[in-house]
């Protein structure tokens, strides 16, 4: 009997956002090929720049402190803040994905066409929901005791109209999840959060196969861009969302961000930090 030889998948060590973490470390708990998770804190996609130079660290760890062959990203654009990262070594793997919504749907089409149907949608999940103060009563609260301290009474008043302003693009809280962590719990708490912003609650049931097959490869070209070392990646304009860069990439200008975000209040509203695993 003959046949051909069988090839072991390669080490890959994976960097994610901590959104994703619960997820992420699920899949990865029986696939002996990972050899590293590094989480890094959520909120970065805020500050594009200090994303790049963040991941790119953290891609530069990995490399220099692991025998991994692949580098996988649990990160899609976000925000465009990714564009750029490359490895020096390593193959480098990321989900063909405009944020980390695309991989709890599973789908980009399945995204792209929730969003048209309800364009109002602001998600929850549960890594969402532990990074991360979402929109509800908690984060009023905080919101107006951080801005009473810093800018006092008056102003925090007008700061908290402009944050209402801000929440009246949006009349759907939507959780979705993959069925790990505390689902129960976070259902609670958004159709919570949806009730006392006067918003419209559903949920989603996500499709667990792109993170699954973000962590145990292989990885097909029409869901994720490999990268060979010295490539980076750029935005699309159309369905690949990603392409091979074999050049320097032009980091893009820095988008106007939301108030919240644009001051120290960010520090308030994210409820951990990164950390190697």
């Amino acid at each position: 009997m003959s046949g051909g030889a069988v090839h072991a998948p390669p080490r890959v060590a994976i960097v994610t956002c901590g959104v994703l973490e619960d997820e992420i470390r699920h899949f990865a708990a029986d696939t002996e090929h990972v050899v590293h998770l590094e989480v890094l804190e959520q909120g970065l996609h805020n500050e594009p720049d200090r994303l790049r130079t963040t991941l790119q660290d953290a891609i530069d760890r990995v490399e220099a402190d692991t025998d991994a062959e692949v580098v996988a990203l649990g990160y899609g654009l976000c925000g465009r803040g990714c564009e750029g990262v490359r490895t020096r070594r390593c193959r480098l793997v990321i989900a063909r994905a405009h944020d980390c919504i695309t991989h709890l749907l599973g789908c980009r089409r399945r995204y792209a066409d929730y969003v048209a149907e309800r364009p109002g949608t602001y998600w929850y999940s549960p890594g969402w929901i532990r990074c991360h103060v979402s929109p509800g009563e908690e984060r009023y609260r905080l919101l107006k005791q951080y801005y009473v301290k810093k800018y006092g009474e008056d102003n925090a008043d007008y700061l908290m109209e402009q944050e209402q302003v801000w929440f009246q693009h949006y009349d759907t809280a939507t959780f979705v999840d993959l069925g790990v962590g505390d689902v129960d719990e976070g259902m609670r708490f958004t159709r919570e959060c949806a009730s006392w912003l006067g918003w419209k609650f559903d949920r989603q049931q996500g499709d667990p196969d792109l993170v699954r097959t973000l962590v145990t490869g292989p990885w097909p070209d029409d869901r994720f861009l490999v990268l060979e070392p010295g490539q980076a990646f750029r935005m699309t304009t159309d369905e690949r969302v990603l392409e091979a860069v074999d050049g320097e990439v032009e980091p893009p200008a820095a988008d106007a961000l939301d108030l919240p975000n644009r001051s120290g209040a960010a520090q308030i509203l994210s409820r951990r930090g990164s950390k190697p695993g």
